[in-house]
């Protein structure tokens, strides 16, 4: 499983911040499990998910002043991070 952060920002629409994560290098039985285990708006674009999350503004991952400075090291880290909790839940 390999998962990318895509998109991030706040939604003027909604008054949430998101993130738009990526993953990929999953089976069909990977993405049926994705797809009814995660609370999160899931997009499946041909075997490619799309999972966006919302954030209230206290919990947004990019919201220091050092997530600014150094955007990749807060996007490889919420890309781990992901990744972890995909793992987790796809194992229990």
């Amino acid at each position: 499983m390999h998962v990318k952060i895509t998109d991030y920002g706040v939604s003027k629409k909604l008054g949430k911040y998101y993130v738009i994560y990526q993953i990929t290098n999953i089976d069909k039985e990977t993405t049926n499990k994705i797809k009814e285990l995660v609370k999160e708006k899931i997009t499946d674009k041909s075997g490619v998910l799309y999972l966006t999350a919302y954030f209230d503004k206290e919990f947004f991952p990019f919201k220091s002043k050092e997530a600014k400075l150094v955007p990749s090291d807060f996007v490889a880290r919420e890309e781990i991070e992901m990744t972890a909790y995909l793992t987790s839940i796809l194992e229990d």
